[in-house]
């Protein structure tokens, strides 16, 4: 049985999806661009500073459903450009310290809204 998760500190969806679906003990959290839900906007700055508000959002969202940055256990990272990787995983790096989960990252054509990074991730109890 799979439960619709939406946390109201995080980003609405965009489009036909939702922010998360658990579903038999898994949390799988749709792609989070850089946007402060209090403006409604991508946050100022470069890489860094989008890298970590994604992955703020995706913390307001493992937070909803019960679940905490340890339960990660798979992340897929995109970048606009793969010249932002080392910047995008110095700000990663602080969020997972110790059993990192598995990860893709790689560098799209163009992200929604020009955004610089959206990041996903899949949690497990």
């Amino acid at each position: 049985m799979k439960k619709v998760i939406n946390s109201p500190k995080a980003p609405k969806a965009i489009g036909p999806y939702s922010q998360a679906i658990e579903a038999n003990g898994t949390l799988y959290i749709s792609g989070q661009l850089p946007v402060d839900v209090n403006t409604g906007k991508f946050v100022e700055g470069g890489i860094k500073e989008q890298t970590e508000q994604s992955l703020k959002n995706i913390g307001y969202i493992l937070e909803e459903a019960g679940y905490t940055y340890a339960n990660v256990v798979k992340t897929t990272c995109l970048l606009s450009d793969i010249a932002n990787f080392a910047s995008m995983n110095e700000i990663y790096a602080k969020y997972f310290t110790q059993e990192c989960p598995a990860r893709a990252a790689f560098a799209v054509k163009d992200l929604p809204l020009g955004a610089l990074v959206e990041i996903e991730v899949v949690a497990a109890k």
